[in-house]
């Protein structure tokens, strides 16, 4: 049982006692360095404001304003930021790597990002997120991006005694290429925690909407209609198509009727449904959101980032599941990809595995959008590369994919935090036991089932030739494309 803390002080987390008189003396040394930084700021408020690299104090989102002392700016690439440095610092920072891809950014997305994740400020940790420079899809700039913040902080701040990644969902790739790409300078990152992270990179991680992208056609024929121009399905949608979100929604609903009441289906609507869900193995739930993700996330890739060239491909697949697999093989549309797309889209996004630093992944075992199965993915892509033992991974009976319990995020980070500076690797029931302490604190409950391991990635996304090896990318594939010109998705 622990004795609640009054509001006063930040709650200390159990695994963060008995600091040694060096490290409270660095602490001084730097809460001295940030009230001077502080004072410089007010003392020069018009420069600040006319060099928006330079963070400027600015609003804290709803919850901190009494906590923390928050910055925004934009950087020289065009990337928003926003910065927390809580009142009782510990010193350390949590970079947080956002998911998506969405098609557009501004200044209020990092701000949003750190409300939504401000338990980690109040765990007394600095925390600082960038936009990233431009929409759309693009792993390698989004992981400079991310970096380009860390260094921010550093030259305003003064360099943290413990940095560390943090990245969600689609930013769980991008964080683990920051750690891939920079991780290994010299105090740049002490760990990487990855909450339902989308694990298995572009060149495969995609496959699954694919499939639906093909599987949805052969049964509804309205995406495109007979009527409307014709188009491969591997673009998602054509470079200049004007559909919208709402009407890929209804052109779901209008061959499946998925939002309507069984009972107010047809027949065909209901025998479409059913060969759909069990054919690509996906949720009923988010069968809208993986469509809207086969079309326009698809569409953003071929026509924007790869100049019309396919990266996809599912030739050699044999679809099952349906009351009639021998005509869905067919009748579904095939394709092969252009090699020179592949190429560029794996050297964008997929990893190497090559991590030497601790890595705690946290996932929701009923995650709709990101399957648990990218765990094993990652898994076999840090065991290939022989860096297996630099990962643990936790899974939680949780069913939604856009946010964990505050307490095992508060949780989650303690440990790593452990981990970095003891070098004791905890293990999944060690990390179970001690959720407690924080949901005592926060009271969000903790679900973690220690005892969970995920099925492999092909039991869940078929896969294509080849696709059984991890890592997806090998370092020395990595290095060689890098000699390249031009090589990969343009910033």
């Amino acid at each position: 049982m622990t004795t609640p803390v009054p509001p006063t002080f930040r709650p200390i987390s159990p695994t963060r006692v008995l600091r040694s008189t060096a490290r409270r003396t660095r602490r001084a040394a730097m809460a001295a360095a940030l009230t001077v930084t502080l004072l410089h700021t007010l003392g020069v408020a018009t420069t600040a404001s006319a060099d928006t690299t330079v963070p400027a104090v600015a609003a804290c989102p709803p919850g901190l304003v009494e906590k923390a002392t928050c910055y925004t700016g934009r950087d020289t690439n065009g990337a928003y930021y926003t910065m927390a440095v809580p009142k009782h610092w510990n010193g350390s920072l949590v970079v947080h790597a956002h998911g998506g891809p969405d098609f557009s950014y501004d200044s209020s997305t990092p701000t949003e990002d750190l409300q939504r994740w401000a338990v980690m400020v109040d765990e007394g940790y600095a925390w600082a997120a960038s936009s990233y420079r431009r929409g759309g899809y693009g792993v390698r700039m989004a992981a400079a991006d991310t970096e380009n913040v860390r260094r921010l902080f550093v030259d305003r701040f003064g360099r943290p005694e413990r940095t560390y990644l943090h990245g969600q969902s689609w930013g769980g790739n991008v964080a683990a290429k920051v750690a891939e790409t920079y991780g290994r300078q010299y105090g740049a990152y002490d760990g990487v925690l990855l909450t339902n992270g989308f694990l298995a990179g572009g060149s495969r991680g995609y496959d699954a909407r694919v499939d639906l992208r093909v599987v949805y056609q052969y049964y509804c024929r309205n995406l495109p209609r007979p009527t409307e121009p014709q188009y491969p399905l591997w673009q998602g949608l054509p470079a200049d198509s004007t559909i919208t979100p709402g009407e890929v929604r209804a052109r779901l609903q209008e061959c499946t009727g998925i939002g309507s009441a069984p009972q107010d289906r047809t027949a065909l609507q209901q025998r479409h449904l059913e060969d759909i869900l069990a054919v690509t193995r996906l949720p009923q739930r988010s069968l809208d959101e993986h469509l809207q993700y086969a079309t326009f996330l698809l569409q953003d890739i071929v026509t924007k980032r790869l100049d019309g060239r396919n990266p996809f491909s599912n030739e050699g697949v044999r679809y099952d599941g349906s009351h009639n697999d021998k005509g869905l093989n067919a009748g579904v549309a095939r394709f092969s990809a252009d090699p020179t797309a592949r190429r560029d889209l794996s050297y964008d996004s997929d990893l190497t595995g090559q991590v030497t630093l601790p890595v705690l992944t946290v996932h929701g075992i009923h995650d709709p959008q990101v399957f648990v199965e990218y765990e094993a993915a990652y898994r076999a892509t840090l065991r290939g590369a022989g860096q297996g033992g630099h990962l643990v991974q936790t899974f939680t009976t949780e069913t939604e994919h856009g946010e964990l319990s505050r307490a095992e995020y508060a949780n989650s980070l303690a440990t790593l935090d452990t981990w970095s500076r003891t070098g004791r690797k905890p293990t999944p029931a060690s990390i179970a036991r001690s959720c407690g302490v924080f949901d005592h604190i926060y009271g969000a409950g903790c679900f973690y089932d220690p005892q969970f391991q995920p099925a492999p990635y092909a039991t869940k996304v078929r896969p294509r030739p080849g696709g059984l090896r991890w890592p997806a990318m090998a370092v020395a594939q990595e290095r060689a494309w890098s000699r390249i010109e031009g090589v990969g998705i343009a910033p």
